[in-house]
C-alpha cells in the first residue's frame, strides 16, 4: 500500500519497525521532526542484552521477539 494512502494515526510504533539499527535511526529521525539522529555507541549490558545509545537520549534495546523498545537497565536484587 502506498504510503500517500495512510491515515495520520496510523504512523508506526516503535515495535513495528524493523529489526535494524538503520530502520531504528530513520524512525528516530522522522519521531524527530526531520532531525537526524545516529547512535553515539553501542554495549552489552550486565544481563548480555546489546544496548544502542542514540544521540537523542535514550537507549534502545530489542525484546526476546527482535523489537525495538527503549532500554531500562535491569534492576539489581536487593
Amino acid at each position: 500500500m502506498s504510503q500517500a494512502f495512510v491515515r495520520e494515526g496510523d504512523d508506526p510504533w516503535l515495535e513495528d519497525i524493523g529489526p535494524s539499527v538503520t530502520a531504528l535511526r530513520v524512525f528516530l529521525t522522522r519521531e524527530n521532526n526531520g532531525i537526524q539522529i545516529f547512535e553515539r555507541s553501542s554495549h552489552k549490558d550486565a544481563m548480555g542484552e546489546q544496548v544502542h545509545v542514540m544521540s537523542n537520549g535514550l537507549s534502545y534495546t530489542k525484546d526476546s521477539e527482535g523489537k525495538w523498545k527503549v532500554y531500562s537497565s535491569p534492576q539489581s536484587p536487593r
